[in-house]
């Protein structure tokens, strides 16, 4: 497949409808019916006239939709819908992947949706997206996640305040995952962490030592610093004891992602790219020129620790 995201208006309304159509025809009959069937040309029109929605394509083909809903601070997600003969190709992943970046970029504070309580599989593929159950109203489940925000950082300094920032709205418990290529940043935005926290000792990569605790210097908590790099998976974490620390301190994981998410139901996802594109021919996660190479960082909080902390005036 050859998919392409788009962002559209109501002059995708017959492409949009058609993949709703398709999508919401082909669910379980459900008593009272989905609302998404009675939807025409015109109704989804007004709907994408409202803030636009998004297309995915397959060579040209529309096989997935989705209408963006401005609420006050949040957007809701309307009218998902995947055509039936595009399933299983990650598809829906995407759609609302980009939907977050979309909120995100719109400054909104939580993405919402209302998914059906008959359909339990539909809500457990909400739940893998960070999406958790805020209340029920028969026939629907309301769920909610926060949305992410993006922050462009031009250089390391930037990074370390970003770091101390974050640090204002962290508490023992916390737990933060980082992802990001060789070089991307990651132990330099841990360094404005600690600062934050105010911490004791100097924070460096903790690669060859896999973990360190740095105790606090106040009444705030500690900090525990994981290099997941070099760390097989779940298993080998576990056996790093972490589970004495992680009521009371911070703890972040550096090359966490697929790894740390059993640490806790909750958690800071912190993942960092290269805005310019440039490769990194160094051996370990180094601050280079800001002016030659800014970054992006994009906060997004998982689970319900998230939903009410509002990270927006971080950029």
């Amino acid at each position: 497949m050859t998919l392409e995201t788009r962002r559209v208006g109501p002059e995708a309304a017959a492409e949009v409808l058609a993949v709703v159509k398709a999508a919401f025809a082909d669910r379980p009959v459900l008593d009272p019916p989905a609302d998404a069937l009675a939807e025409t040309e015109d109704s989804i029109a007004a709907m994408l006239a409202l803030s636009g929605g998004l297309l995915v394509l397959d060579e040209g083909r529309p096989v997935g939709a989705l209408v963006l809903d401005p609420v006050d601070d949040d957007v809701y997600l309307r009218r998902v819908s995947v055509d039936p003969g595009a399933q299983g190709h990650g598809i829906a992943h995407r759609l609302v992947r980009a939907a977050l970046l979309e909120t995100a970029r719109a400054g909104a504070r939580r993405v919402r949706l209302l998914a059906r309580q008959e359909l339990p599989r539909t809500i457990g593929f909400w739940r893998d997206l960070g999406f958790i159950e805020t209340g029920r109203h028969a026939p629907y489940v309301e769920m909610a996640r926060p949305a992410p925000v993006v922050v462009d950082v031009p250089g390391a300094d930037d990074m370390r305040d970003l770091g101390r920032r974050i640090a204002g709205r962290l508490a023992g418990g916390d737990v933060l995952v980082l992802s990001g290529e060789l070089g991307a940043g990651k132990t330099t935005f841990t360094q404005g962490l600690g600062e934050g926290l105010g911490v004791r000792g100097g924070i460096t990569s903790p690669t060859f030592v896999i973990s360190r605790v740095h105790p606090s210097l106040g009444d705030g908590p500690a900090l525990v610093h994981v290099d997941a790099y070099r760390l097989g998976g779940q298993a080998e974490l576990d056996d790093l004891d972490l589970d004495t620390d992680l009521d009371e301190a911070v703890t972040v994981v550096e090359w966490g992602t697929g790894i740390a998410e059993g640490l806790s139901e909750a958690r800071l996802e912190v993942r960092i790219t290269r805005a310019t594109g440039q490769a990194d021919d160094g051996e370990a996660d180094r601050a280079v020129d800001p002016e030659a190479d800014p970054r992006v960082v994009e906060l997004d909080g998982i689970g319900a620790r998230w939903l009410d902390t509002d990270l927006r005036p971080i950029d």
